[in-house]
């Protein structure tokens, strides 16, 4: 998958080995990556204890905020695939305590269906 994909919202996956070094810092003891996803250039990424949601804001993307959210937050999560007329798939990820949900969207429900797989893996 190349970056015209990314650009275009498509999901990659990318390996934990390539990015274990940014995730270091913050793991907690026996914490470790299990699978990431990458959306433009946001990232999904599942450890053994928590996901960690990634933005990279600004255009150079230095600016980089990690929502950490303890599978057991999470309350419900919702996903649409994508129909004749609407090529975009929807993730909604509710955290308790939150009224609102997390919103991602996907092209062609490009790796939406693995991230919601790994959700009910994590919190059912």
């Amino acid at each position: 998958m190349g970056i015209f994909d990314r650009l275009m919202g498509h999901a990659s996956e990318v390996s934990p080995e390539k990015i274990a070094q940014q995730f270091t810092p913050i793991l907690v003891e026996g914490e470790y990556l299990e699978k990431a996803f990458r959306l433009v250039r946001d990232l999904f990424v599942f450890t053994n204890k928590r996901l960690i949601l990634v933005d990279k804001q600004g255009l150079s993307g230095s600016k980089v905020s990690y929502q950490s959210i303890p599978y057991h937050s999470i309350t419900r999560f919702f996903k649409e695939s994508t129909g004749l007329m609407d090529l975009d798939a929807e993730l909604k990820i509710w955290i308790r305590g939150e009224a609102a949900p997390i919103q991602k969207e996907f092209r062609k429900n490009k790796h939406v269906n693995d991230v919601y797989l790994l959700l009910s893996k994590y919190t059912l």
